[in-house]
């Protein structure tokens, strides 16, 4: 019989609500402190660091874990990797349940494309940087893991969630002590780099006049873009938001069974194809959105029951959640002296990542070079609510085609970039053959990329 008053009963309510109020206080810090209301640094990640704080210090003091302690059920630093894992196939799953705007022309599908295809080389570039320099450390620090530089294209590109999957794979199959505070250490040095890039790239932009910085707006939103006129009311006989819950949720479930069966057909891959669990949720609930507006097309189903605003919610709560549990799951004496090449790693994937987003701006978005540009930045070095975050200081009201390009390229960023997935395997066992292929798959997919100024000057050349 269990005992309400116990520890193991309010422990995990005991994490979730220390997670929530670190996120109010880190709102309520920043809001206050003009350092930090400048910085652009996302509250999630602010949040997560004052509790990555509390907890060094508390080991400081004590010499336990702060999350192990029996107020959280004597579990809680695995529990948050728990969190992490899961807050980040929620969150995608929502915003793959949201309804689509409809076709788009041959120019902005091109864009779109391209802009997929700029994410996934920038994964390549992260790989190829992060693999080269941790192959050469391998062969000046002794036992160092020679594949863990592949964990910066999944905390920079990926973020989180990813950092801390691969991170875990690496640790219980691979034997590299540390993987997962290594991967989550990465992810919130992406965080920064965003942050900080940002911000500097804004102000520069700032003193040079070319742009104008809005002040962040608080605009209302119109009744129609809350709940269109198709759709269920909100105090219907079920409540609205337990209906986005249930689809989402459902679409989780479906996905962790096809899980179950293709790890019991392919037992010696369940690890890698349960760090894939965010990947299968969202084909799942693609071919669930499209099911369903097919019935309504049909006449079978009468209203549009995925309301899109708020799957919109539901994914930011996950992946502030998310973010937030991933780096206060960070165990910093596990680092030992892996600090200096993280720090290498740390640099490299900001300042690769800026100048080729750069270029790759300037080349192929001339019409909106900035606001493209701050986009991918933010999202490739965070999240994409941080990519969001950098554009709304230049396009408050999204004028640009920005936005869209971020939410319409997952498709063909996911097509070309699942390979990367299963490079990730391979590298622990061939590191050198792994960054040989990395690099062929880079410069493949800039050709792909750039293909209109290559084969545009091959046209000129034979005439």
């Amino acid at each position: 019989m269990q005992n309400f008053w116990e520890f193991s009963v309010w422990g995990g309510i005991s994490l979730i609500g220390t997670l929530l109020i670190s996120l109010l206080a880190a709102n309520i810090v920043k809001r206050k402190v003009p350092f930090l209301r400048n910085s652009l640094i996302p509250t999630a990640v602010l949040g997560g660091l004052m509790l990555l704080i509390v907890s060094i210090v508390y080991e400081a003091i004590t010499g336990k874990l702060f999350f192990n302690t029996t107020y959280f059920g004597g579990n809680g630093a695995a529990e948050l990797e728990v969190i992490t894992y899961h807050a980040l196939a929620l969150g995608f799953i929502a915003t793959a349940f949201k309804p689509s705007k409809g076709n788009h022309g041959l120019k902005r599908n091109g864009e779109i494309f391209d802009t997929g295809v700029t994410t996934v080389s920038t994964y390549l570039l992260q790989a190829v940087l992060g693999m080269g320099i941790t192959v050469i450390a391998a062969l000046i620090v002794e036992d160092f893991f020679p594949a863990s530089g592949l964990l910066l294209p999944f905390g920079y590109g990926q973020g989180t969630g990813q950092a801390l999957n691969y991170g875990s794979i690496y640790e219980t199959e691979h034997g590299f002590v540390g993987g997962r505070s290594f991967g989550l250490t990465i992810a919130a040095f992406g965080f920064l780099s965003a942050s900080l890039g940002g911000v500097l790239h804004l102000n520069i932009l700032k003193r040079r006049g070319a742009v104008i910085v809005h002040e962040d707006s608080a605009a209302a939103m119109s009744t129609e873009e809350v709940q269109a006129s198709d759709e269920p009311p909100m105090n219907g006989s079920v409540d609205k938001l337990s209906m986005q819950f249930a689809f989402v949720f459902g679409a989780y479930m479906l996905a962790h069974g096809l899980l179950l069966v293709l790890g019991s057909l392919l037992p010696g891959f369940r690890s890698v194809l349960f760090g894939f669990n965010f990947l299968i949720g969202v084909l799942i609930a693609t071919v669930l959105r499209v099911g369903c507006s097919m019935l309504r097309r049909r006449g079978i189903m009468h209203r549009q029951y995925v309301n899109g605003f708020l799957m919109d919610r539901i994914s930011g709560f996950c992946f502030d959640i998310m973010v937030v549990a991933g780096i206060a799951a960070i165990r910093i004496e596990v680092l030992g002296g892996y600090w200096p090449i993280l720090l290498i790693l740390g640099v490299a994937g900001a300042f690769s990542t800026y100048f080729y987003n750069r270029f790759v701006a300037r080349k192929l978005f001339p019409e909106y070079t900035e606001e493209q540009f701050l986009m991918m930045y933010g999202m490739l070095t965070g999240t994409a609510s941080t990519g969001i975050i950098l554009l709304r200081e230049l396009d408050p009201d999204y004028k640009t085609p920005a936005a869209d390009n971020l939410v319409y390229q997952n498709f063909p960023a996911i097509a070309f970039g699942f390979p990367l997935m299963l490079l990730a395997t391979l590298a622990p066992v061939e590191p050198y053959l792994t960054l040989a292929i990395l690099a062929a798959f880079f410069l493949v997919m800039n050709l792909i990329l750039f293909r209109r100024q290559i084969f545009r000057r091959r046209r000129k050349v034979q005439k």
